[in-house]
């Protein structure tokens, strides 16, 4: 199957046609070039193009498609271009249109007609299905290392807060006490899930589309499963239409990145909101705060702001990549093209925004004293009155829960709070009720009653700091 490099084509390097430029007699007009033209964005697929082109090329002398000293002549070929990318010298030109056309007809200029060779048994549509491909997955790698980050950080500041009041929140209403460090722990869970997310899409977009081709795959001999091996996929894509049509891989990737954006802009908002005189539950130094143009006395805590923003671009870009699928027949169509941008741009935004939230775990620091008298405001004890009811006296808890109320409704006509209200009016709702009541009506004593697993007891925090500890070992 090995053919004689004399005779490939020359690509016509000087015109906008010059990979595909045979069954047309004038170039594009220039409107046409520039809503066509993708190396503006499609050039950060330059690594991956390479690494594919340099599986694709072992391949093919490896089946007898191509010589071995055309082989060799593109492996040294690319090996250059690499080169110049990495010093960035590299001749990105508009006219070559993508990345594709730009490496080949580099190639070309390098080494001469063999460059002709390797786009053998291959296509543009499998060749940035695989590129693209490649580039989600390396995204999702590092954005699951950048969760465990954060992970960490949330970890190192819950384990000396274990036993630190705050009041927990129902409704931005004071419920119940809890413990910051319990608090911090619910953000490790869901940042748990967020990793789990990316890891389980990684293992579904694992499949090569490389040989897929154009879209019916390809009449040579060519051994799929080689190149998917060389390129760290667990198998080739079992159907070359779905190969070349398919982006749910990045679909899946960007709702992955949505909801952990979320779940950042949510403790986003719980900082700027702490960071407020009115609650004035935590710090952050100057490294996360700036300051105003006017007012002297202001420390803003911006970066808590801009990732709570950057939740708004992940979901646009989910949004967007979803309306530009949802009516494409198969295979491909150039509308994929709008695949690109905004993935690269979510990925960007979110990178960014799980660096800067470790860096604000790691700077801020609560204010006990304000937390903890925080922690027994607005009655947050009322549900253990009504638990010591139940377990004490031996009430049905919806009439444990009507005293209490009432109990609730009696301190504020007189103006204290829940632990303060005398016995003598406690005992006018339920005569049974003893000065043991007190023991249970302190903020210290609610959270270390909430034994039951995963509750707010700082034992029971302790031992989720542990178990995380030993999940991210």
């Amino acid at each position: 199957m090995t053919t004689d490099s004399s005779n490939a084509a020359k690509p016509r390097a000087a015109s906008g046609q010059a990979m595909w430029g045979g069954r047309f007699s004038d170039k594009p007009a220039e409107l046409m070039q520039a809503i066509n033209v993708s190396i503006s964005f499609d050039r950060r697929l330059a690594s991956q193009d390479l690494e594919g082109s340099r599986a694709h090329a072992a391949m093919l002398q490896n089946t007898g498609v191509i010589s071995s000293e055309d082989a060799a002549a593109i492996q040294k070929g690319l090996g250059a271009i690499g080169e110049e990318i990495s010093a960035g010298v590299f001749p990105f030109r508009e006219e070559f249109e993508d990345i594709h056309m730009n490496v080949e007809a580099r190639l070309h200029e390098l080494i001469g007609p063999a460059a002709g060779r390797l786009h053998t048994a291959r296509s543009r549509n499998d060749q940035v299905a695989l590129d693209f491909r490649m580039w989600v997955r390396e995204a999702c790698d590092r954005t699951h290392v950048q969760i465990r980050a954060l992970q960490k950080a949330l970890l190192a500041k819950a384990e000396p807060h274990a036993t630190t009041l705050m009041p927990g929140f129902t409704h931005l209403q004071p419920a119940q006490p809890v413990t910051f460090g319990h608090h911090l722990m619910a953000y490790v869970e869901m940042f748990g899930r967020d990793a789990s997310r990316f890891a389980d899409a990684r293992v579904r977009m694992n499949e090569s589309p490389l040989g897929a081709a154009a879209l019916a795959g390809s009449p040579f001999p060519i051994d799929r499963h080689q190149t998917a091996k060389a390129l760290g996929f667990d198998r080739p894509a079992a159907n070359s239409l779905d190969a070349v049509a398919d982006r749910d891989f990045a679909l899946e990737s960007l709702a992955a990145a949505s909801i952990t954006s979320i779940h950042l802009s949510r403790l986003a908002e719980e900082i700027v909101i702490w960071m407020t005189p009115q609650f004035g539950f935590v710090t952050l130094t100057d490294a996360f705060t700036t300051g105003s143009s006017i007012m002297p006395q202001k420390k803003n805590p911006d970066a808590a702001e801009l990732v709570r923003a950057k939740a708004g671009r992940l979901l646009g870009s989910f949004t967007q990549l979803a309306v530009v699928m949802k009516g494409l027949p198969l295979t491909y169509s150039k509308d994929m093209q709008e695949d690109k941008v905004p993935t690269f741009e979510a990925f960007d935004a979110l990178e960014l925004s799980l660096r800067a939230m470790a860096g604000m775990v790691t700077d801020l620091e609560p204010n006990r004293d304000r937390m903890g008298a925080a922690a027994g405001a607005g009655f947050s004890t009322a549900t253990d009155l009504a638990d010591w009811l139940v377990r004490q006296l031996g009430l049905p808890f919806r009439e444990a829960h009507h005293i209490t109320g009432a109990a609730v409704k009696r301190a504020e006509q007189i103006g204290c709070d829940l632990p303060d209200l005398p016995l003598a009016e406690l005992q006018v709702l339920e005569p049974r009720i003893t000065h043991d009541v007190y023991k249970v009506l302190t903020p210290q004593a609610s959270v270390a009653s909430r034994m039951s697993y995963g509750g707010t007891a700082p034992d029971q925090v302790r031992v989720q700091i542990q178990r995380w500890k030993e999940i991210l070992a």
